[in-house]
């Protein structure tokens, strides 16, 4: 572990003369305490939130993970594009089987045209909720930001945590068919704050200098929660989303899905304020569900001679838990930096218009069994009401070895196959099909993708995740979509540019993407209920002719089912 920790310390020594960055990750066992309850959790090196891992624009990582734990790994490096490298993206049968007790694998990537703020987490059941950590990846050497350089940088890391073990958590909802139980507090890097019961001491205090400039890195690494975020009496500067600059705006509070990430500057007061300034994180909310209403605070203070205890200490104003108005508004005003340096390539012509419904639905209750989901069925969540069905074996696999017969369709449908007003009145019949359906697409297709959230069970807003690729958000709004109307309000300038993006609750956004980058790529809701639920899908993506368009052989190591 120390031998690690030297090489987090030595990266950017490291990195000017050597562009191979290795890093080793124990998956190990370690007792944590918060909100006066000690459990054990599955961790890498024994930390809690994961280790930091910093890497520069161009490098190749070589990620060595080893398994001392029962359960099965995998480990996710969101945001990262992993071009031709799709074995090292994460996602448990779908691109590798997991990593088994007391086996090893290596992640052997390539950060390639990519910079900025993103994380890496375990991909597999809800392990996710203790293994996680940032992934900074900075700039190329000598090349600067597009914006002050700032005097520190600070990442902040958002989580859950639960009293109980998360995996059991899970496993019970599961076989009861019903919602699952919901974490006990939000964190800010592991830590829960003062407003929670027996967790003074474990508060985030970011220290500061008054007439500095900050980069606040923000990840929200949330299990199910979309997380509203604000310093008391501090203006922060929005300078990048999910790893790609903007143009920046100013704004008093923020809100992040889980799976999202955003840089901000936070310029300190010129003189002593005299004060402390509480940092806070509360939901969104936007379901019907049970949800943990709960404050996770830390503390901005200011060096100072005087006693933090005979400070005042000020209170942000969030937003009110439902505020969809202020989340409209808020991504409204996201958009690429789209420079000569960082432009903004939108697909112009598009190949494939596709259109995805998701949503919750239910699937009927086992013969002889009660269940606990609506009106004694069990809770289902979908996309084009297929519910993805897991597969026994990796569909990357699958689809590389010419063995897929048996293991999924590649017929997953372009439109819903039956037409309802999606986010008015919801239909009787609420069951969903189940399948395991891929879309495949030829190499360098142009696809443009609505997706409409559905009120089957209620509108609520799903943060929708794509691996391997990077899209541009190229238009939302509410009610259903209307094909004829809406494109002509689209933004094909200057779109932000993310991999993740919220489905409004009860509306719809557009997203654009060019398919360059072979494989078989997950598509999920990133609210861990949702994608347990079977709201997720994958899609093919062909190789091109040319040698540098196609996938790379499996590694050696491969990880075996």
């Amino acid at each position: 572990m120390v031998g690690f920790v030297r090489i987090l310390v030595a990266i950017t020594l490291l990195v000017s003369v050597q562009h191979n960055t290795h890093f080793c990750a124990q998956i190990q066992l370690q007792n944590v305490t918060r909100l006066c309850h000690t459990r054990s959790m599955v961790t890498v090196n024994g930390k809690f939130p994961g280790p930091r891992i910093v890497a520069r624009e161009g490098d190749r990582l070589l990620i060595k993970v080893t398994n001392h734990v029962s359960n099965n790994i995998t480990i996710h490096w969101h945001g990262i594009r992993q071009l031709r490298s799709g074995w090292a993206d994460g996602p448990a049968y779908v691109t590798q089987c997991p990593i088994q007790t007391g086996q090893s694998y290596v992640y052997n990537y390539t950060v390639i045209g990519q910079r900025g703020t993103l994380f890496w987490h375990a991909h597999i059941s809800w392990l996710r909720a203790s293994l996680y950590g940032p992934l900074i990846i900075l700039p190329k050497l000598n090349v600067p930001y597009p914006f002050t350089k700032p005097y520190k940088e600070v990442p902040i890391i958002f989580g859950e945590w639960f009293n109980t073990d998360p995996e059991a958590i899970i496993a019970q909802a599961t076989q009861t068919g019903g919602g699952p139980n919901v974490s006990d507090a939000y964190t800010f890097n592991g830590l829960p704050g003062p407003l929670y019961n027996c967790s003074a001491k474990d508060t985030l205090k970011l220290k500061v200098k008054q007439a500095k400039t900050y980069l606040l890195r923000l990840i929200n690494a949330a299990l199910n929660d979309e997380l509203f975020f604000s310093i008391a009496n501090h203006t922060l500067t929005v300078v990048e989303a999910d790893a790609i600059y903007t143009k920046p705006f100013d704004t008093e509070t923020l809100i992040l899905a889980p799976g999202q990430t955003t840089n901000v500057l936070l310029k300190t007061k010129l003189k002593f304020p005299g004060a402390s300034f509480v940092m806070s994180a509360r939901p969104y909310v936007t379901g019907q569900g049970t949800f943990d209403n709960s404050t996770v605070a830390g503390i901005l203070e200011y060096e100072s001679s005087i006693p933090m205890k005979n400070l005042p200490l000020f209170k942000p104003a969030l937003p009110p838990l439902n505020d969809t108005s202020f989340v409209t508004q808020f991504s409204n005003r996201l958009r690429s930096l789209a420079s000569a340096q960082f432009p903004a390539n939108v697909p112009q012509k598009i190949d494939r218009h596709l259109f995805f419904t998701v949503g919750l639905g239910t699937s009927p209750c086992e013969k002889n069994k009660t269940c606990q989901g609506p009106n004694g069925t069990r809770f289902a969540a979908s996309i084009n009401n297929v519910s993805f069905v897991q597969p026994s074996v990796a569909l990357l696999q699958s689809h590389y070895s010419g063995q897929s017969e048996g293991v999924y369709s590649p017929y997953f449908p372009i439109t819903p196959l039956h037409w309802f007003n999606y986010t008015g009145t919801p239909p009787n019949n609420t069951f969903v099909s189940n399948g395991t359906k891929l879309m495949v697409l030829p190499f360098n297709t142009s696809v443009e993708l609505v997706l409409q959230d559905t009120s089957i069970l209620g509108v609520e807003s799903h943060p929708l995740h794509l691996h391997g690729f990077n899209f541009f958000v190229v238009g939302q709004g509410f009610g259903n979509y209307d094909p004829n109307k809406d494109p002509k309000n689209f933004n094909l300038v200057d779109p932000i540019e993310r991999n993740t993006v919220g489905v409004p609750s009860g509306g719809w956004v557009a997203i654009r993407f060019l398919a360059d980058n072979p494989g078989v790529w997950f598509m999920h809701c990133h609210l861990e209920v949702h994608t347990n639920w079977g709201l997720k899908m994958a899609w093919l993506v062909l190789d091109g002719k040319l040698p540098n368009q196609k996938l790379l052989p499996p590694p050696v190591d491969l990880p075996k089912c």
